[in-house]
C-alpha cells in the first residue's frame, strides 16, 4: 500500500540547514501487517539510507543524526517498529516478537524503495537490524523465512549496537558481517546492571563486539567517544532524559559518519581519506580501523 501523507518536520539546533517536512508512507509487510514509514527526501539525492530506531523509540527522535544525512544528499527511510511506545499495537508484540516484526519492516521497506544499493543504519536494537542486513547472523526469529542479509546493502552505520544478548545475538554472530561498517559507542554507554549488582564501568566495550568479531580487511571502523552515553544525553532515542545534552560529541559523530557515508556509500576516495586521517587510539575521539 502506498498511501502517503505529509507530516510536520522540525529543525534541530545541530542541523544547519532547512529540513523538509518528511512524508509518511504506509507499507504492508510479508505477514500482512501495516508498517508506517517516515521518508526524508534530500534536495539532491545521492544515496539512500534505511534507518532502524532503538527499542521503544521512534524515527522522530533522531533528528540530530538523520537531518545532517539528508542535508548531505541521502534520502532516509525509517519505519516505526512495533516495540515503539508510539506504536498503537506495541502490546501485541511483547519480547522477541518484535525481532521478527523489525526484520519484516525492513524487508518491506527495501522492496518499496527498490534502490540498486543502499546504506543500512541504526541505533541500539536498530544497530543490530542494520548489521544483520549487512551480513551478521543473529538468531532467526520463529516463522521468518526470508534471508537475513540484503545483498543491496553496501555499508552499515551502527550506533551502540548490542553485544551479547542471550537468545538473540552473540559476538560470534557478527563474524559474518560482509560490508564496510562504522560501529560507534561511548565510554559511558554501559548496559544496565542486573538487579543487585553494580554497573560494569567497562561495559560499554560490549557495543564493539560487532567490530571486534568482524573479519579484518573489510573497512570496519570503531568509533569511541569519551564521556558519551547510549543516548548522547537525550539527543537521540530518549529526548525526555534530563541531560546534559552531549552536543559536541554528537557533532563529531555525525561528521565522521558523513565521511564514512561519502567514502563507502558514494564511493569517493575523499571520504575514505578524510576518515583515515582521523584514526586515533586515544583522545576524546578514538577511531580504529581493521
Amino acid at each position: 500500500m502506498a498511501a502517503a501523507s505529509a507530516a510536520a518536520g522540525s529543525a534541530h539546533p545541530l542541523f544547519a540547514g532547512k529540513a523538509r517536512a518528511p512524508e509518511r508512507v504506509d507499507l504492508i509487510t510479508a505477514g500482512g501487517r501495516v508498517t508506517q514509514v517516515t521518508h526524508w527526501r534530500a534536495a539532491k539525492r545521492q544515496g539512500v539510507i534505511l534507518f532502524s530506531h532503538g527499542a521503544l523509540s521512534s524515527p522522530a527522535k533522531y533528528d540530530p543524526l538523520i537531518l545532517p544525512w539528508v542535508a548531505a544528499g541521502f534520502d532516509v527511510w525509517a519505519p516505526l517498529h512495533v516495540d515503539s511506545t508510539d506504536h498503537p499495537d506495541t502490546k501485541a508484540f511483547a519480547g522477541s516478537a518484535s525481532w521478527r516484526a523489525r526484520l519484516e519492516d525492513m524487508q518491506a521497506l527495501a522492496s518499496h524503495v527498490n534502490a540498486e544499493s543502499f546504506i543500512a543504519a541504526g541505533h541500539s536494537y536498530g544497530g543490530l537490524v542494520a548489521l544483520t542486513l549487512g551480513g551478521a547472523s543473529p538468531t532467526v526469529p520463529e516463522g521468518y523465512s526470508a534471508r537475513l542479509r540484503d545483498p543491496r546493502v553496501q555499508a552499515v552505520v551502527a550506533f551502540s549496537p548490542p553485544g551479547h544478548a542471550p537468545g538473540l545475538v552473540t559476538g560470534a554472530d557478527y563474524a559474518s558481517l560482509a560490508v564496510p561498517a562504522m560501529i560507534q559507542t561511548g565510554t559511558l554507554d554501559n548496559p544496565p546492571a542486573a538487579p543487585g549488582t553494580k554497573p560494569d564501568p567497562e561495559g560499554w566495550r560490549s557495543h564493539l563486539l560487532a567490530y571486534d568479531n568482524a573479519r579484518p580487511g573489510g573497512d570496519r571502523y570503531a568509533l569511541v567517544l569519551d564521556g558519551v552515553d547510549h543516548y548522547f544525553g537525550g539527543l537521540i532515542c530518549r529526548p525526555e532524559l534530563p541531560g546534559p545534552r552531549q552536543s559536541a560529541p554528537m557533532k563529531q559523530a555525525v561528521a565522521l559518519s558523513l565521511q564514512f557515508l561519502e567514502g563507502f556509500g558514494l564511493g569517493r576516495k575523499r571520504g575514505r581519506a578524510g576518515l583515515d586521517a582521523r584514526l586515533s587510539e586515544s583522545g576524546p575521539v578514538m577511531l580504529r580501523r581493521k
